[in-house]
Parts: structure tokens; C-alpha cells; sequence
């Protein structure tokens, strides 16, 4: 029977030739960012915006991107205008969002939920907007900031307001829009946009025409219990 020391030595000389290839793995193995690999490294590169280079675009220029068949001069006409229905689509859309918030009193529960659904209409056209200026090679405005400096749809308070006042306030908003809706609608038509017409046509002007009549409707003045 071979003694405990003699078992124990062959074992000792194996441990030592082992643990040199032990200590070199993780060198082989592990990349900067404390993965297993080397060429990949997971930790984010922050704070770029410091140091930013030129934007790959300016805001108010037009880029022959797409091969739409529609020269500079259309497009950025285009793009203008609706930079501008995008900026008052925007507003009235979260018009709708503080209003259906804040409204109070009897007809509370059908404007909260007439609010919200007008919201999502126009949250849709928002998108609908910006997506046809991207398409045109121009750059959406987008921040609330430049959104309130071009905007035509006068600031709202932050206050709470009545009912009647938040709907008409809406109808004001919708009422400027259309207005606008109908000048770019016809300016690009002329222009021969025909994409741009149908965008402004067939969904911003039938939505929000179809809102206007849906709000007005709640500030006319008729008898609740007794007809006069």
C-alpha cells in the first residue's frame, strides 16, 4: 500500500503544471468590456454630444435622398409647409392630452373621452407629417421648443379652464389649421405634389373637419330637460 506522502507529491506536481494555463486564460478571454470577447466591447460611448461633428442634416434643407420624381424647389416648398402643419398638429394634439386631464363638470365623462380619442387621431398625423417630410428629404421639427416658436396656434395656459373656454380654445386651434391646410393643399397641388396634396387633403383636413364638428357640437346652446 503506497503511503499518504507518496500520493500526495504526484498530485502537487500536477497542480503546478496546471495553474500557469489557468492564470493565463481570462487575459485571452476577456475584452474591455468584461466579456468573453476580446473584439467586442459592451460599454457605451457616452457624452458624444460634447464633442459632436457637423449634423448629417440641417434643419430647413432638402436632400434628393429618394428618387421621387419631384425637383428641389417643390420639395422644399413642401417640407415648409408642412413643417408648419406638423408644429400646429402637435400642439393641438396635446391641447387635447391637457385638456382631457383637466376637464371638470357634467359632461365630464364625454369630453374625457372624446378628448383622448382626438388625441390618438392627431398623434396619427403627426406621425403621418413627419414620415412625408422625411420622404421629401427635408427634417421634421420635432422639439417642444421649436415646436412652440412655430406654431400658429396661440400658447395656452397652464391654468385649468371650463369646459366651454378648453372647446373653444380647440376650435380656434382646428380653425387655424385648416387654414393653413387649404393654402399648402393648393400650393402643392400647383406644384405638382400630388403626395403631399393627398396627405393634407384625405387625412389632415377630413380629421380634423370631422373633430370641429365633433367639439362644437358640445357648446351649443340647447335644453337639457325641457324643450323651449
Amino acid at each position: 500500500m503506497a503511503s499518504p506522502a507518496k500520493t500526495a507529491a504526484p498530485k502537487a506536481a500536477a497542480a503546478k503544471k496546471a495553474a500557469p494555463a489557468a492564470a493565463k486564460a481570462p487575459a485571452a478571454t476577456v475584452g474591455k468590456g468584461a466579456g468573453s470577447n476580446a473584439a467586442v466591447d459592451i460599454q457605451p460611448v457616452l457624452n458624444q454630444q460634447n464633442h459632436a461633428p457637423a449634423p448629417t442634416q440641417r434643419y430647413g434643407t432638402v436632400s434628393q435622398r429618394l428618387p421621387i420624381g419631384l425637383d428641389e424647389q417643390t420639395r422644399q416648398a413642401s417640407v415648409t409647409g408642412l413643417n408648419q402643419l406638423l408644429a400646429d398638429t402637435i400642439t393641438l394634439r396635446d391641447m387635447y392630452k391637457k385638456h382631457h386631464w383637466q376637464v371638470v363638470g357634467p359632461t365630464f365623462y364625454q369630453l374625457h373621452l372624446l378628448y383622448d380619442k382626438h388625441y390618438e387621431e392627431q398623434s396619427t398625423l403627426v406621425d403621418a407629417i413627419a414620415e412625408r417630410i422625411q420622404i421629401l428629404g427635408g427634417v421634421a421639427v420635432a422639439m417642444a421648443h421649436d415646436v412652440a416658436e412655430l406654431s400658429s396656434i396661440p400658447r395656452v395656459p397652464r391654468d385649468r379652464e371650463e369646459a366651454p373656454v378648453q372647446v373653444s380654445r380647440l376650435l380656434d386651434g382646428h380653425q387655424r389649421l385648416l387654414k393653413n391646410c387649404h393654402d399648402y393643399a393648393d400650393t402643392a397641388d400647383k406644384n405638382g405634389d400630388d403626395g403631399t396634396n393627398d396627405l393634407i387633403v384625405s387625412q389632415l383636413i377630413r380629421t380634423n373637419e370631422m373633430q370641429v364638428w365633433f367639439v362644437s357640437e358640445h357648446v351649443v346652446d340647447s335644453p337639457l330637460i325641457k324643450a323651449e
